[in-house]
């Protein structure tokens, strides 16, 4: 899943894309790399982010998402489902929530009607203030939790159970030290039988590793680590993964491939 970002504040490419026929160039090149999915998405979720008003957001990625969706499957990253909604009529196939269906309740009922897949991740609150909410007894175990109480909310509003997939939210309302642990027991996040999808590309945690002591990566230079993750991603089963350099996590997939014999 190749990332599309056409917003101005992201923390990683913000502004880099913004224009709408940049983001389209963008996406034409991740398809080309190997992405199998264009994600577009309006809205910053970067720690501290301010939100854009629901026409803001429809103004970025509508032109985008109905130019790219004839070039590969488009998910449209959105927690807000009016912006959902026309994004699927411009062509998009799936909807990517940060928010699980949580910041929008007509959202479940969106996604149960038209019968798209939908990303819900683990999530406890918006951007300005999720990080005040890291706070765990076993992040692995209370993520689990939490996903499980998502996906009942989910079924209940009507989505297909086939519909579902989980993503344990790396970076959202999490330290550092809470990423690894996740990344260490994924197979758990995967014993809930979802498919998972993993974003951990080029997240503040690996920006830290090995660090101690220095400054820590800034986001252009964390490719490398985000690779490394990819590889372990699958083989430890992921569903897909969200990447911005597409080029090295096919690599790095094709790497994992041949060392372990599996499919990807």
């Amino acid at each position: 899943m190749g990332v599309v970002n056409v917003t101005p504040d992201s923390f990683s490419d913000g502004g880099e894309w913004f224009r709408p026929d940049d983001a389209v160039a963008h996406g034409r090149d991740l398809s080309a790399q190997g992405a199998d999915v264009l994600d577009i998405g309006g809205e910053s979720t970067r720690p501290g982010a301010e939100r854009p008003s629901e026409a803001e957001e429809l103004r970025r990625v509508l032109p985008v998402v109905e130019a790219l969706s004839a070039v590969a499957p488009v998910s449209i990253d959105t927690m807000r489902a009016s912006v959902a909604a026309a994004a699927l009529d411009a062509g998009a196939s799936i909807v990517n929530d940060v928010s699980g269906g949580h910041a929008d309740p007509e959202m479940a009922h969106l996604v149960a009607e038209r019968g798209v897949p939908f990303v819900a991740m683990h999530w406890r609150g918006h951007s300005k203030h999720m990080q005040e909410r890291a706070r765990y007894d076993d992040v692995v175990a209370d993520v689990c939790r939490e996903l499980v109480a998502g996906v009942e909310m989910l079924l209940a509003a009507g989505i297909a159970p086939e519909q579902v997939v989980l993503d344990p939210g790396f970076g959202f309302s999490k330290l550092a030290h809470h990423n690894w642990e996740l990344l260490r027991r994924l197979d758990e996040v995967r014993a809930l039988g979802y498919p998972v999808l993993v974003g951990t590309s080029r997240k503040k945690f690996l920006g830290l590793v090995g660090r101690e002591g220095r400054e820590e990566r800034p986001p252009l230079d964390r490719d490398v680590a985000t690779a490394v993750t990819t590889a372990h991603a699958l083989v430890h089963g992921a569903w897909g993964v969200r990447v911005h350099d597409v080029v090295a996590a096919v690599d790095a997939l094709d790497v994992a491939v041949a060392l372990t014999g599996e499919r990807r």
